[in-house]
C-alpha cells in the first residue's frame, strides 16, 4: 500500500524567490553559490573536501534541473547525464508565506501557508520590551538576563558564557527571524530549568506573535571554550490551520516525524516523534522509519546540519561537505522504498553561506520526486503547499486546505 516520505534539507535553497528583493535577498542562491565556490577551489578544506561539488544521486533526482527552473542556469557540476533523464521528476517551488523562517517554510510544505505577519524584535540594544524581561525574571525566578540584543548564538555564548555561570542569568538574544533564544549552561544552570524558563517565555510572548522560543543549552568552560550541546529544543506556536500531519492523524494513519519536526509543529499531529542530533543520526532514524512506517503512512524528516552548522555560520566548505555526505547516503534510503512509495526531497528556505550576515535567505526550493506514479517534470510550483497536495493525493487524504500541484510555468 502507498506510503509517503517528506525529507526537508534545511536551508538548501536554489535561488532567490520572486519576492527576494523585499527581504534584501535578491541574488541569493545557496546551492548555486556553493557549487560555484567549489568549482573555483574556494571550498577546499584539508581533511574535509576538495574539488567540484559532487552530488550524483541528487542530480539524478533532478537537482540541477530544478536549479535551472529557478535561476535559468545549472550550477557547475550539477548537470544530469543523458542516461539519467528518464528517472527525474523535479520542480522548484516559491514560498507564499510571510517571512523566511523554519516554521513558515515547513508549515507551507505541509499545506498551511502563513498569511499573517510574524512579530520581530527591533535591532536595538536592549531589544526586548522591559515589561517582558521583568515578567520573565519574576515568573521564571531568575535574577536577570544577559544579552538582550541581536546576536550570533555561538558568538554571544563565547562572550557571555563566563558571566552567565557567575551570575546565574540566562543569555537571551534574537535574530532577524521571529525568535526569542535562551542560552544556558547545562551543568551550572540545568537543562530542565532552561526548558522551564523557555515555557514561561513562550507564554509571555504569545501576544507578540513570535514564532519560536528556542532553548540553546551549552557546556564547557571559559578556558576551554563553550560548545552547544545536542539538547536544543524549540517551543513553537502551532500552525493556524490544518496540515498534512493533521489530515493523516485524523484519518488514523501511521505518522513518524524525525528530528525537530515535532517542535516545529508544536507536537500537533506529529505521531511517533523520533529525535536525533546531526545529519548522520537523522539519516539513521529515517532509515529506521522507512522500515517501520505502516501502509498508507507518512514520514516527515528534517535534516538540520545544513542550516544550523554551516549556513548560519557562513561555512561554504562545511556546507558543501554536508551536501556531499547526504548525497553519498541517499541510495541507502531509496533502496528501501517500495514501488508504490512516494519520496519528496525539498527544503524550507535558503541560508546562502556566501551571503552577507548570518540570516536565512528568501529562496525557491527544489522539489525532487521518486515514485508515486509520477513521470513528468513538475515545473515551477506556485507554493510550497503544492507538496502537501501531492502527498494528500498519493495517500488519499482529505480535509486539507486547497493547494494545487499544478505548475506555475
Amino acid at each position: 500500500m502507498a506510503r509517503a516520505f517528506l525529507l526537508v534539507l534545511d536551508s538548501v535553497g536554489i535561488g532567490g524567490a520572486p519576492d527576494a528583493a523585499n527581504y534584501g535577498d535578491e541574488g541569493a542562491d545557496t546551492i548555486g553559490h556553493i557549487a560555484e565556490a567549489c568549482a573555483r577551489g574556494l571550498a577546499d578544506r584539508a581533511g574535509l573536501r576538495a574539488g567540484p561539488l559532487t552530488l550524483p544521486n541528487l542530480v539524478r533526482l533532478g537537482l540541477g534541473d530544478a536549479c535551472r527552473l529557478a535561476t535559468g542556469r545549472v550550477p557547475p557540476g550539477l548537470a544530469r547525464q543523458d542516461g539519467d533523464a528518464s528517472a527525474a521528476v523535479y520542480g522548484c517551488a516559491a514560498e507564499i508565506s510571510r517571512g523566511k523562517d523554519t516554521p513558515s517554510g515547513h508549515w507551507e510544505i505541509a499545506g498551511c501557508p502563513v498569511r499573517f505577519d510574524w512579530g520581530y524584535f527591533p535591532r536595538i540594544t536592549p531589544c526586548f520590551p522591559p515589561d517582558l524581561v521583568a515578567a520573565l525574571c519574576r515568573e521564571a525566578d531568575i535574577p536577570g538576563i544577559l544579552g538582550d540584543c541581536h546576536a550570533s548564538g555561538t558568538e554571544i555564548v563565547t562572550a557571555l558564557g563566563a558571566e552567565h555561570i557567575r551570575t546565574g542569568k540566562p543569555i537571551c538574544y534574537t535574530s532577524a527571524d521571529s525568535v526569542f533564544q535562551i542560552a544556558a549552561h547545562e551543568e551550572h544552570f540545568g537543562l530542565d530549568r532552561l526548558y522551564a524558563v523557555c515555557r514561561v517565555a513562550r507564554r509571555l510572548i504569545d501576544p507578540l506573535r513570535i514564532g519560536r522560543v528556542i532553548a540553546r543549552p551549552f557546556d564547557g568552560t571559559a578556558e576551554g571554550g563553550f560548545v552547544r550541546t545536542a539538547h536544543r529544543k524549540d517551543f513553537a506556536v502551532p500552525p493556524p490551520d490544518a496540515t498534512i500531519l493533521d489530515a493523516a492523524t485524523a484519518a488514523g494513519r501511521d505518522v513518524i516525524t524525525i528530528g525537530k519536526i515535532g517542535d516545529i509543529f508544536a507536537h500537533r499531529g506529529t505521531g511517533r516523534e523520533w529525535p536525533a542530533s546531526g545529519n548522520d543520526a537523522l539519516f539513521d532514524r529515517t532509515r529506521e522509519g522507512i522500515g517501520a512506517l505502516a501502509d498508507n503512512g507518512l514520514l516527515f524528516a528534517n535534516f538540520i546540519d545544513f542550516d544550523q552548522l554551516h549556513g548560519h555560520r557562513r561555512d561554504v566548505a562545511g556546507y558543501a561537505a554536508a551536501l556531499e555526505a547526504f548525497d553519498r547516503r541517499l541510495p541507502e534510503l531509496t533502496a528501501l522504498l517500495r514501488p508504490d512509495d512516494l519520496l519528496v526531497v525539498t527544503a524550507d528556505h535558503g541560508c546562502d553561506p556566501t551571503w552577507p550576515g548570518t540570516d536565512h535567505t528568501r529562496e525557491q526550493v527544489p522539489v525532487l520526486i521518486r515514485g508515486g506514479g509520477m513521470a513528468a517534470p513538475l515545473g515551477r510550483l506556485p507554493s510550497f503547499a503544492a507538496m502537501a497536495a501531492l502527498v494528500a493525493r498519493h495517500l488519499a487524504l482529505t480535509g486539507m486546505p486547497a493547494a494545487t500541484p499544478t505548475a506555475a510555468a
